[in-house]
């Protein structure tokens, strides 16, 4: 694959995954979760999980740590969302 294109995906990844990190902080910092969906959220975490183990499976390293990192912060938010309402 061309050089352009995997800087591309690793910037895509990279933000992606980061974006939880002001969501997990917010409601830890508030422990308030009430305007979060945890069907919506739930979905999302067993998706990113899903894309994690695809990763595992064909072997791509990008795959597999992009989308482990972002499950642990999702799996986060969830737990705080049964932990605080």
């Amino acid at each position: 694959m061309l050089p352009s294109i995997e800087l591309i995906g690793a910037v895509a990844a990279f933000i992606t995954t980061v974006g939880w990190i002001p969501q997990v902080a917010k409601i830890a910092r508030e422990r308030r979760a009430g305007d979060i969906s945890l069907a919506t959220t739930g979905f999302l975490a067993f998706g990113i999980l899903l894309w994690a183990l695809y990763g595992v499976l064909i072997g791509s390293w990008p795959v597999i740590l992009a989308n482990g990192f972002t499950f642990v912060l999702v799996a986060a938010i969830v737990a705080m969302k049964l932990r605080y309402g």
